[in-house]
């Protein structure tokens, strides 16, 4: 599913328009970003928890040279589903 598609779903979903669904999605997905970057979590019970995990530097190897390389740190987004969500993926 892409997002015009999850649009037409949650526009027939809630009785509203495209236009307001994308709206809504997008007023939504705004909302989960702005509170990862401020670090806090994002906790939809049954659905899942958004939140920001840090990922440590460390040493690779460059699979062309096979030289060592380092891997600078960097913050990932995680998504972690929620009981609902994973028992109706079952």
């Amino acid at each position: 599913m892409n997002k015009s598609e999850l649009i037409d779903q949650i526009a027939v979903g809630a009785g509203l328009t495209k236009v307001d669904a994308k709206k809504a999605l997008d007023a939504t997905v705004a909302a989960i970003i702005d509170a990862l970057k401020k670090g806090d979590k994002v906790q939809l019970v049954g659905f899942g928890t958004f939140a920001v995990s840090e990922k440590p530097a460390r040493e690779g190897i460059n699979p062309a040279t096979k030289e060592k390389i380092k891997i600078a740190a960097k913050k990932v987004a995680k998504f972690k589903a929620g009981a609902e969500l994973a028992d109706a993926v079952k």
